[in-house]
């Protein structure tokens, strides 16, 4: 079976109650109850990690180097805008990496429309709410499949 890991970043434990205009009510549980939901259905194994640390998420990316996963999907949350040491941890994967995001990041402030994943990003999708993280699972296995 086909093993993919989806990555949460800051401030994703906040969901639910963080700017519903932009991200919704929905909760990060609930968020992860669907994509295991489709990965089910998809005949795929999901795992879902966050963490507000981004030292944690670098080493949990370099554990799933060893793990040998199959894809990774990220939403970094605002680490996408800077953060060069994710950056260069995902690097390290050879496997697809999908990036999503909830909202649309290239309708917001400035600073959000650049992404420094983008370059070693499979691909991007954004501004589908809670329908880009399935979207996300659907482009995995469809990479994966490639």
């Amino acid at each position: 079976m086909k093993k993919i890991l989806m990555l949460h970043g800051i401030n994703h434990n906040m969901f639910g109650k963080r700017d519903p205009k932009q991200y919704g009510t929905v909760t990060l549980d609930e968020i992860n109850a669907k994509l295991k939901g489709l990965a089910d259905e998809l005949g795929v194994e999901i795992e879902c990690y966050h963490s507000n640390h981004e030292g944690e998420m670098v080493e949990r990316i370099h554990q799933a180097y060893q793990e040998e996963k199959d894809a990774v999907i990220i939403n970094a949350g605002a680490w996408t805008h800077y953060s060069y040491g994710l950056r260069d941890a995902l690097a390290i994967l050879t496997v697809p990496i999908i990036e999503i995001h909830m909202s649309n990041i290239h309708a917001r402030e400035e600073f959000r429309h650049h992404s420094v994943f983008a370059e070693i990003a499979k691909g991007q999708i954004c501004g589908f709410g809670v329908e880009s993280y399935l979207l996300g699972l659907r482009a995995a296995v469809a990479s994966i499949e490639e």
